[in-house]
């Protein structure tokens, strides 16, 4: 346990990089709450901007919080902001942009939820304390009252963040209460900074895990995506799973704990899906994916539903990539994510295992370009994830699996290098098919262009007499059937 000189040594050095962090957007800020001063308001810097300038990591966001009224912030932030916009002033929040910075100011206000109601009801408070006590940690509950520079802590928020710990202002039970997707937040900020949740904060999680059903999948989202996007996914997602909070949001995630007996081996599913995840994260090279971590995450759902007993003593998985990749565009569209973005995630799952199912023989160039053509434009990804699936401690086998990965990336380089093959197509387009066989627009191009398109998978680039004789022999053959 840290004595009492460690403790005050590292409060002072949280305090010397506040005020650092303070001294920098100063100027924007002081004019700001100036111009409330003179009209008679408030204003104050709240939440997670004083927790991040404690923590020495304040952005270009800037959150503060003021007695004035929405209508009145807007008469005092328009004729000065570059811009401003009103998307949240329902719940009493007014955004604006100055000088680079993203501005928001949200009244004093409170939030609950009745006991069926997706969206918080709003209610205004008088005063700073009144709005702290309602915000969801004590890291998040400290204020700098501006242009005073007055520092706010009711709650023991610099002690909490001193020592790393997530607490809440009141009882975790009525700040859950009001709010229940901060209990997801507590995972999302474990991820996200590191720290640890108080174990009353814990158990009341576990207890109150059911009230997560009332919130909105668009909102559960947003905090499922930045837990993801975090630096320590696996702690927020084994804080979920672990209060119960998972089975509300991915309950495709503890279902991966399968259930071990002593007559039949395979490894930890869920443990396995972990260690994925973060290999995959560190062969990210332009920082986090979201695509390629929620693959990561979701590649192995299929298999409790496709686990099955073999005589010899092993485990099989038979298909579970192609009913994993189903039950991920299911549970993706119950959390309301975007097509595109399921499309591209079910993909990477459903093809994760393509690699795996050439053995250890040679690729023919047929193969090759089948591969790069399936992948498409998530050829990238799909390298990272087959990669990022091996977690075996046997290294023998994972320097043979790393090594036959390495050949078919060369293979793919080569082939890449001969003829463009990140644009594969036939030899012969539409308007080529119809004037060789002397036909017009109908359903037979389509199934020409089909039978070219594999004839240039096997068989690579030809001569455009070659490709013409083909077309010709199949259409004969075509006539004939029909």
């Amino acid at each position: 346990m840290p004595n009492a000189n460690e403790d005050l040594s590292a409060l002072s050095q949280v305090q010397r990089r506040a005020v650092s962090e303070l001294l920098r957007v100063s100027p924007v800020a002081d004019d700001l709450a100036r111009r409330f001063q003179e009209a008679g308001f408030s204003l104050a810097l709240v939440g997670g901007s004083v927790r991040d300038a404690l923590l020495g990591r304040l952005g270009n966001d800037l959150d503060f919080t003021t007695d004035a009224r929405p209508e009145d912030v807007l008469k005092i932030v328009r004729p000065w902001a570059d811009a401003v916009w009103e998307v949240g002033i329902a719940f009493g929040t007014v955004g604006a942009q100055k000088d680079g910075y993203l501005i928001e100011v949200t009244t004093y206000r409170s939030e609950a939820y009745d006991r069926t109601s997706r969206k918080p009801e709003v209610s205004y408070g008088d005063s700073i304390e009144e709005d702290l006590v309602r915000r969801d940690f004590t890291v998040n509950a400290m204020a700098v009252a501006l242009p005073e520079k007055e520092f706010i802590d009711p709650h023991g928020g610099l002690e909490d963040l001193s020592t790393r710990v997530l607490r809440t202002p009141g009882t975790p039970e009525e700040s859950f209460s009001d709010d229940p997707l901060r209990m997801m937040r507590a995972a999302r900020f474990a991820a996200q900074l590191d720290f640890e949740v108080a174990p009353e904060v814990v158990s009341a999680m576990t207890d109150m895990a059911g009230r997560l059903e009332i919130v909105s999948a668009e909102r559960v989202r947003g905090e499922l995506n930045k837990l993801i996007m975090s630096v320590y996914p696996r702690k927020g997602l084994t804080l979920l799973v672990d209060t119960g909070l998972a089975e509300h949001v991915l309950p495709e995630l503890p279902a991966l704990r399968l259930e071990r007996d002593e007559h039949h081996r395979h490894k930890d599913v869920y443990d396995h899906t972990l260690i994925v995840l973060e290999q995959a994260i560190a062969l990210e090279d332009s920082g986090p994916d979201l695509t390629l971590r929620l693959a990561a995450l979701l590649h192995d759902i299929g298999k409790p539903r496709t686990r099955r007993f073999e005589d010899d003593g092993r485990v099989s998985f038979h298909h579970h990539e192609v009913v994993g990749a189903k039950m991920t565009k299911k549970r993706m569209a119950a959390l309301k994510y975007s097509n595109e973005l399921i499309k591209d995630v079910s993909h990477l799952v459903e093809l994760h295992l393509r690699f795996h199912g050439y053995g250890t023989g040679e690729w023919t160039d047929s193969a090759v370009r089948r591969y790069v053509r399936d992948a498409g434009p998530l050829l990238d990804r799909l390298h990272k994830l087959t990669r990022s699936d091996c977690t075996t401690r046997n290294k023998r086998k994972a320097n043979t699996l790393s090594r036959a990965y390495d050949g078919l990336e060369e293979r793919i380089s080569q082939l890449q290098e001969q003829e463009e093959l990140d644009a594969i197509r036939p030899d012969l387009d539409g308007n080529q098919i119809m004037e060789t066989l002397g036909v017009g627009p109908g359903p037979v191009i389509g199934q020409a262009y089909k039978f070219l398109l594999e004839l240039r998978l096997e068989n690579g680039p030809m001569e455009h007499d070659e490709v013409v004789a083909a077309l010709k022999e199949w259409w004969t053959e075509a006539s004939q059937v029909s």
